[in-house]
């Protein structure tokens, strides 16, 4: 669905997407039944060029964040120091796009890596090889948390244990990410939400991001359960809200985990139709957190599932359209520029 661009000038900076190839992984799941291994197997990878193709396709986004995926690590490395060649490599891929032949776009301007925070003291030397490898962009990490009794929500792709953000191991790794000034991107699901709180609450000078509205599920034994969940899932965002040092990403909704809508991929709903759906979660994280501490994400190509970009961009600007020129700033770019260190991409625009 082709829809015209709202907003065309208004500076968008994407915190939240991937580049990968995961053709070589596909051939583990031969009947991808799963939504997510099924939307996956539809995009097995994805470029810098279909990112820029993507960016460039009407709105004005002069910026991305690239966020760990499990992309080209090193086949040679000791295991805890393989995810350091995920970030080498999008750094090429940002150094692409600093050369600006491409444009006003500046892809992968931060970029956000993985370590084992299990690993305990032994994290830190991990962190300092994904500085170093990063050249100045690494800005912190994701240790994704999601976990289910039930393994047909996340699918076989996802095999975090169920406490891992409250477990003595991972806060003895976790301590070390506020003294190197480096963030944490939580990724759970809805029914784990005090777990990030808790985290929050242990580690209060450590710049958590919260993913993805906290994925609330529409999917496997959850499905058709939005709206009985939704009062819990409120109640859980506007407890984390409380901590000052938990930002939240708006956007995530159109995975299949979510279901909003339950159809894909790219089910070629009108932007419209997406905000409507996705209208009362935005909405309560930006009240629960206010303008100041949300930013909206594509979380691309994930997000493929149910949005083309474009639309996806449309939908969101539907739901902010009666919010002030400043606060449309802070959301669609400032705060993502501050909470990850980018604040010179915003220079003059």
């Amino acid at each position: 669905m082709v829809e015209d661009i709202l907003e065309p000038n208004l500076p968008i900076i994407d915190p939240h997407h991937h580049l990968w190839d995961l053709t070589p992984l596909l051939g583990h799941f031969p009947e991808p039944h799963h939504p997510f291994i099924a939307a996956v197997a539809r995009t097995p990878y994805y470029t810098f060029d279909q990112l820029r193709s993507d960016a460039q396709s009407g709105h004005r986004v002069v910026g991305t964040i690239f966020m760990e995926c499990g992309a080209f690590y090193r086949a040679d490395a000791p295991a805890e120091m393989q995810p350091v060649g995920e970030v080498e490599f999008v750094n090429g891929v940002a150094a692409q796009s600093a050369s600006g032949i491409y444009g006003e776009l500046r892809a992968a301007a931060a970029i956000i890596g993985h370590a084992d925070m299990t690993l305990g003291d032994g994290a830190k030397p991990v962190l300092e090889a994904l500085s170093a490898a990063g050249n100045g962009r690494f800005k912190g990490i994701r240790h994704q948390g999601a976990w289910d009794a039930n393994p047909d929500v996340l699918g076989p792709p996802f095999h975090a244990p169920q406490g891992l953000l409250a477990s003595d191991e991972f806060h003895k790794g976790f301590k070390a990410l506020a003294p190197m000034g480096l963030t944490f991107d939580a990724w759970v699901v809805e029914p784990q939400l005090d777990d990030v709180l808790k985290l929050a609450r242990a580690f209060p000078d450590t710049s958590i991001i919260l993913d993805h509205c906290g994925t609330p599920l529409n999917i496997a034994n959850y499905q058709g359960k939005l709206d009985e969940n939704f009062e819990r899932w409120r109640t859980s965002i506007r407890a984390i809200a409380q901590c000052p040092n938990v930002t939240v990403k708006l956007g995530g909704l159109a995975m299949a985990f979510c279901g909003m809508p339950e159809q894909g991929p790219e089910a070629g709903v009108s932007s419209e139709a997406l905000a409507a759906m996705w209208k009362p979660y935005i909405e309560t994280c930006i009240e629960a957190f206010g303008p100041e501490r949300g930013m909206f994400e594509s979380n691309y190509p994930v997000d493929k599932w149910g949005a083309s970009y474009a639309t996806l961009w449309n939908a969101f600007k539907r739901i902010t359209a009666g919010a002030s020129a400043d606060e449309k700033r802070a959301l669609y770019a400032g705060n993502a520029a501050r909470v990850y260190g980018i604040e010179n991409l915003l220079v003059g625009i």
